[in-house]
């Protein structure tokens, strides 16, 4: 008798932390699990914004797939997933034949969320993966060597507009705030030469964040050097910077746009309704009318008890992947699934390396302290995912 087959897409926080909660609870020869993945690591998406600021080294964000799994309980495929067919139970791959699967989990994350700005794509850089931030790093490291060699466009070359006040953009000027200091050093630049502008569309930065918290942020960022632009949208991104509504532009070498994602696109291609390409899961985190296909992380969309949608963390991708996983296991041993609710564990962002804001066993924290917690919750992470020796092994301050 066949075993029952699994397949999990993708290698984030949702799929990843489904696999290895998978291959802890299931009896050997209990199911056929694979994983997919386009590379043969797992990167630590909530610390991309360090090495792309040049703070930290990429390979701290880096863990290999292989460490993590017992070859015995998973298969891991390394390949592109180049479409799903629901209908025949099928995961296409673009360099193997197809994967048949008897339960399907999508964790293939996110696609950038251009709300339609023009030039975007083109001109501007994303946080969204190791070859991406080692780019940023580069390019910004470029620019300014080229200060004291290029006289017409000098202001521009030390320019950087970053797009969106969200979590990630936020905690990437707060990297820049440490590291501009020491590229100026580094290339004998007047610290006073440099512009670090942030853009946000929204009335203000961290939306939804605690207000107080929110002016500590402000305040600390502006106090370092920091530009705000709220209640300003971006209009067009040029290869000479960008254009804010209302006609003012700002000549930059360096955009980055950090403003917002979107599910990935494989969903809808599979003719699965999307809201921005997100699907509304069910209480049991399964696409509507599909009792074998579920969604974890980005691509998953969630309400909470005032009807609106939860934002895709990677404190929900975790929380779903391990409930899943226990589901999973129960319809395998012919037990009933339990509904996904989400718990938050509080909030935390980091302004560089020694300040950060957030809320944590109900208490608002801010300065070293909550620099501190943040640590601890990366930490976590590596525990959960690959125990004692990955946490020890990626621990420091």
């Amino acid at each position: 008798m066949a075993l029952p087959k699994i397949v999990v897409l993708g290698a984030g926080y949702g799929g990843l932390m489904t696999t290895v909660s998978l291959q802890k609870e299931l009896n050997h020869q209990e199911a056929e699990v694979t994983l997919v993945n386009l590379n043969p690591y797992h990167y630590v998406t909530t610390k991309l914004h360090e090495p792309a600021a040049g703070t930290l080294d990429p390979d701290y964000v880096r863990v290999e797939i292989a460490g993590l799994l017992k070859q015995e309980k998973v298969r891991f495929v390394q390949d592109k997933v180049t479409r799903v067919d629901p209908e025949k139970k099928e995961v296409h791959l673009a360099e193997r034949e197809p994967l048949k699967y008897d339960y399907l989990v999508f964790g293939l994350g996110s696609a950038p969320e251009t709300f339609g700005i023009k030039g975007l794509l083109e001109n501007a850089f994303f946080i969204r993966n190791l070859n991406g931030v080692r780019q940023i790093r580069e390019h910004i490291e470029y620019m300014f060597s080229q200060y004291n060699n290029n006289e017409e466009k000098r202001d521009e070359l030390l320019t950087i507009v970053v797009g969106g006040a969200g979590f990630t953009g936020i905690e990437f000027v707060g990297e820049l705030v440490d590291r501009i200091p020491e590229l100026c050093r580094q290339f004998d630049i007047p610290r006073e030469k440099v512009r670090l502008v942030n853009v946000e569309a929204a009335p203000t930065v961290l939306p939804g964040f605690d207000e107080e918290l929110v002016k500590y942020a402000m305040q600390y960022l502006e106090e370092h050097g920091v530009e705000f632009r709220i209640s300003t949208p971006i209009e067009e991104c040029t290869p000479d910077g960008v254009i804010l509504k209302g006609g003012e532009k700002i000549d930059s070498a360096t955009v980055v746009w950090t403003g917002g994602v979107r599910g990935n696109p494989l969903l809808e291609e599979a003719g699965i309704e999307t809201a921005r390409g997100r699907v509304k899961v069910d209480e049991y985190l399964r696409v509507p009318g599909r009792e074998d296909f579920f969604v974890v992380g980005d691509s998953s969309l969630i309400f909470n008890d005032e009807g609106r949608p939860f934002p895709p963390t990677a404190q929900m991708a975790t929380q779903q992947g391990q409930h899943l996983s226990s589901n999973l296991v129960a319809l395998l041993r012919g037990g009933s699934m339990k509904p996904f609710k989400f718990e938050s564990k509080g909030t935390l962002a980091s302004l560089g390396r020694g300040s950060a804001i957030g809320v944590a066993f109900g208490r608002k924290i801010s300065g070293s302290t909550a620099s501190i917690m943040k640590r601890i919750n990366d930490w976590r992470w590596f525990y959960m995912i690959g125990g004692l020796p990955l946490m020890f092994k990626k621990a420091k301050f």
